[in-house]
Formats: structure tokens, C-alpha cells, sequence
């Protein structure tokens, strides 16, 4: 398999060259030809060419065919199956997101328990035991483990959802893109 982006016109078009149409699915799928979800290198190639376009411009998927087999069984399946596999995984990207953000929010409120109680405890062992190295170290540690305590939460909802909101979008775009099959008359 062999994959292109080409761009002209803001159009961009990535053209993939197979020797069978089958070549584009995971064969141990057992779902039909329409529901099978795409071969992991296929769906990589795509989505990797498909980042280089750019975000405005429509995506047309061109899939070049060199099969002696009859198209006409195929070919009207292969265009919604491939949009049915980008919308799949922009849904699991999605669920990604539900659970990422659920697992943040259960981080949040235990790690701001934790804070909040280690700034308590901090304090007390200040009050207790008054001014000196002993009680400043203590202070000082319980405020670090209160931080280290709200690190998850922090990343989660700082730094780790933009990233699988990037690729729901990316997911989406190829879910909509134009699906072209051609046959060619050698293979390449």
C-alpha cells in the first residue's frame, strides 16, 4: 500500500494505491465488509497524511485499485466503510475524553482533600512546635506532598486532553471526507 497527500486547490487528497481492496481492512475482523475497521498501518497512513493538510480544507481519500476481481461488488461498500471507521474512532476518542475527565474530577477532589490537609497539618506542626529548622521542614514537606497530590488533576485537565481532542477532530474530518475508488490497470 501506498500513500500520497497531494493539495491543489485547498482540496486535500490523499491517494492510496492497493492491489486489493482488502488490502485497506483488518482481516481478522469478523464484522461484515461495511462495518470492518480499517488495518491498523492504513488507518495510521491516513491519519498521518491527513494531519499535513491543512484544518479548512476537505479531505478526499483517492483509492487507486490495480485487481483484476469485479468492482461493482465493492466498490459502493468502500466509501462508507471507511467513513463508518473514522466516526468509530472519533466516538472512542470521545468516550476517551468522558473517562479522562471523570478520572480528573475524582483526582481533583481527592487531591485538593490532600493539599488542604497537609497545609493543616503543616500549620499545626508550626503552632505546636514553634519556630526552627523542625517545624519548617515539616511545613515545608506537607506542602510538597499536598502538591504532588493535585499533579494528576493538574495534568489531566492542563495538559492531557488536547492531545485526544486533536484526534476526535482529526477523526471527524476523515469520517467526512470524500471517498474516491479508481481502478488502474497495473499495479504499482
Amino acid at each position: 500500500m501506498q500513500v500520497h497527500a497531494l493539495s491543489n486547490a485547498g482540496l486535500g487528497r490523499i491517494v492510496i494505491r492497493l492491489s486489493n481492496p482488502l488490502q485497506l481492512f483488518n482481516t481478522l475482523d469478523p464484522a461484515p465488509f461495511r462495518e470492518k475497521e480499517l488495518a491498523t498501518e492504513a488507518e495510521r497512513y491516513i491519519a498521518d497524511q491527513a494531519e499535513d493538510i491543512a484544518k479548512a480544507a476537505p479531505i478526499q481519500i483517492v483509492i487507486h485499485l490495480a485487481w483484476a476481481g469485479s468492482l461493482d461488488a465493492i466498490v459502493p461498500d468502500l466509501a462508507p466503510a471507511v467513513a463508518q471507521h473514522f466516526l468509530l474512532r472519533a466516538h472512542e476518542k470521545s468516550r476517551e475524553l468522558q473517562v479522562l475527565f471523570k478520572s480528573g474530577r475524582r483526582s481533583l477532589i481527592v487531591g485538593v482533600a490532600i493539599l488542604s490537609s497537609c497545609l493543616a497539618v503543616g500549620w499545626l506542626a508550626g503552632l505546636v512546635l514553634g519556630d526552627g529548622p523542625l517545624p519548617d521542614i515539616l511545613r515545608e514537606s506537607f506542602l510538597i506532598l499536598g502538591w504532588v497530590a493535585i499533579w494528576k488533576p493538574s495534568e489531566i485537565f492542563l495538559y492531557g486532553w488536547p492531545a485526544i481532542m486533536e484526534q476526535r477532530r482529526l477523526f471527524e474530518r476523515l469520517s467526512a471526507a470524500v471517498v474516491v475508488v479508481a481502478a488502474v490497470s497495473e499495479p504499482d
